[in-house]
């Protein structure tokens, strides 16, 4: 039997129903292995399973974070070693499934072995970086960090945080910290690595079509309790895939469809980038198609 199976892809490629089918038939357990699944305040927006599915199989790691925290992949690493040493104290294969694909990387060919940022440099830096558009934020980081600047989108603020957080801290380059990398949870070979990846036209339907479910199921309920709490906008949870339009939809900004029409197009963007990574980062994986996936068996 597998030390673990692994089964990632792009979003709404139908990793979950996967996943819970595969943990079935080998009395295992199910464990988030998505970024933002792991946050309490946005189970319909994220596209967690289901409290029906997750009672079909132990799941682990959903909905364990709440939203003010900064869960980073790190933090993740972490917890899915505690959850890899219960399954095997237990005897039960674990099943990660996910779209992150940084987390299947960190957790088979090790995470870099950056420094930890004090909390209070961290709120420093969080401070002054409030209310700052990220390209701005992007500038700072050229000029402090100009490698890791180079590395990173203008548009990516939590990144760019997290680099000049570690910049704030160690006075060196995120980049230098990057070579060195910890062991790795898991060795790739002893595990079956699945990627799903679905034809791009099938895929980009289902995107569209299951954000129109997620309006119809309190997607934009959730996200008002969100934008009420008041919290950071640089933090992970603010930037899930339709939240940022919802929350303008919401401020009167935009009409309904155009922040639908929002949500539905990050997300698209989103799963091209998810099959660029995987293409690059994650070449132990055997990709399946839709048909593949729904014949698969152990």
């Amino acid at each position: 039997m597998y030390s673990a199976i692994l089964i990632a892809g792009p979003t709404a490629s139908g990793k979950s129903a996967l996943a819970i089918r595969l943990a079935e038939q080998i009395g295992g357990r199910v464990v988030n292995a998505d970024s933002m699944q792991v946050y309490a305040d946005l189970r319909v927006l994220t596209a967690r399973p289901t409290r029906e599915e997750e009672a079909r199989v132990p799941h682990r790691l959903f909905g364990h974070v709440d939203g003010a925290v900064n869960y980073s992949v790190g933090k993740w690493l972490a917890d899915a070693g505690r959850e890899l040493d219960a399954a095997r104290a237990d005897g039960v294969t674990p099943v990660f499934a996910g779209g992150t694909g940084l987390y299947f990387k960190a957790m088979t060919q090790g995470l870099s072995d950056i420094p930890p940022v004090p909390d209070d440099v961290r709120a420093r830096v969080r401070g002054e970086a409030e209310g700052v558009a990220p390209e701005i934020l992007h500038a700072r980081l050229a000029a402090c960090d100009p490698a890791s600047a180079a590395r990173l989108r203008p548009s990516d603020p939590q990144r760019i945080l997290r680099a000049l957080e570690v910049f704030a801290a160690t006075g060196a380059s995120l980049t230098t910290f990057q070579g060195a990398r910890r062991a790795p949870l898991l060795d790739a070979s002893q595990c079956l690595c699945l990627f799903l990846a679905p034809e791009r036209a099938a895929l980009a339907a289902r995107i569209d079509a299951r954000f129109e479910a997620m309006m119809d199921e309190g997607a934009l309920d959730e996200v008002s309790r969100l934008a009420a709490r008041g919290l950071d906008p640089a933090l992970p949870i603010m930037r899930a895939h339709g939240a940022p339009g919802l929350t303008a939809f919401l401020r009167g900004e935009v009409s309904r469809e155009e922040a639908v029409a929002r949500g539905q197009r990050d997300t698209r963007a989103y799963a091209r980038r998810q099959f660029t990574f995987a293409r690059h980062q994650l070449p132990g994986f055997r990709w399946l198609d839709l048909q593949d996936a729904a014949r698969f068996s152990i």
